[in-house]
């Protein structure tokens, strides 16, 4: 989500969002009656992307699961939907699956209502939105949902949270895994996600503590300069002892 796009009373409905984003030559995200002009993304970004559908498509060969990315809207907000109304959040998460029967908004099919498992891949600008306002949505407005997953671009990093029920009780459970040697299985398409695999090609910066540090280094150099001077001074007072005894 990016900058919203300016309008006087009164706000944008969904309707009029829908028909000014079909025009668009970009995208736009929605939020209860604000359009927001999408970011772009870094290259490190579009790898991981790339990877994660690499994995899901070919794992989906043959199965009644359909992926989609980027372009696929999905809706969270109250159905039906009102004509007049302003409440609800049309977002274009990176990857979407969904299995069996389709489910779209309207006849157009460009706006998903049934999703089984949203993917996206962070940004900074956009992480805190995407943990918080798109979840809750989601948790809400999607009982379809059984997996939204979370996966960092800056350092290996899957978080997973998964629907599940316990007699009467929904629940959400977290797991989070941050070694590329290990795996993260998406339980509702038994999909399974090799952290190496979802960052192939991408090089993270060394971690802190395996780099020598500026003031470890400059008190090397400074222990080693008084060692320096101390066997210097050392010398030259043997020399003068040597020359007095003379």
């Amino acid at each position: 989500m990016g900058l919203a796009l300016p309008k006087t009373e009164p706000i944008y409905t969904e309707d009029e969002y829908l028909a000014f984003e079909r025009e668009a030559d970009e995208r736009h995200e929605y939020l209860d009656g604000v359009i927001y002009k999408m970011a772009g993304e870094s290259p490190d970004h579009g790898r991981v992307s790339v990877n994660l559908v690499r994995i899901i498509s070919t794992h989906l060969l043959g199965k009644d699961c359909d992926l989609f990315t980027k372009d696929m809207k999905v809706r969270s907000g109250p159905l039906p939907k009102s004509r007049f109304s302003a409440k609800g959040l049309y977002s274009y998460p990176d990857l979407v699956v969904v299995c069996g029967d389709l489910k779209f908004l309207d006849e157009y099919q460009d706006v998903l209502i049934n999703p089984v498992v949203i993917i996206e891949v962070l940004s900074e600008t956009t992480e805190h939105f995407d943990r918080v306002a798109k979840f809750q949505r989601y948790q809400k407005h999607l009982p379809s949902l059984t997996d939204y997953i979370l996966v960092s671009q800056l350092q290996p990093l899957i978080e997973h949270y998964h629907r599940h029920r316990r007699r009467s009780l929904e629940l959400w459970s977290y797991t989070s895994v941050s070694d590329l040697k290990s795996r993260l299985t998406i339980t509702s398409i038994k999909c399974e996600l090799r952290l190496a695999d979802v960052y192939d090609r991408v090089k993270f910066p060394k971690a802190e503590e395996d780099r020598p540090r500026l003031s470890t280094i400059a008190a090397r150099k400074s222990v080693k300069s008084k060692s320096r001077k101390a066997k210097t001074s050392s010398r030259s007072s043997a020399t003068a002892k040597s020359s007095r005894k003379q």
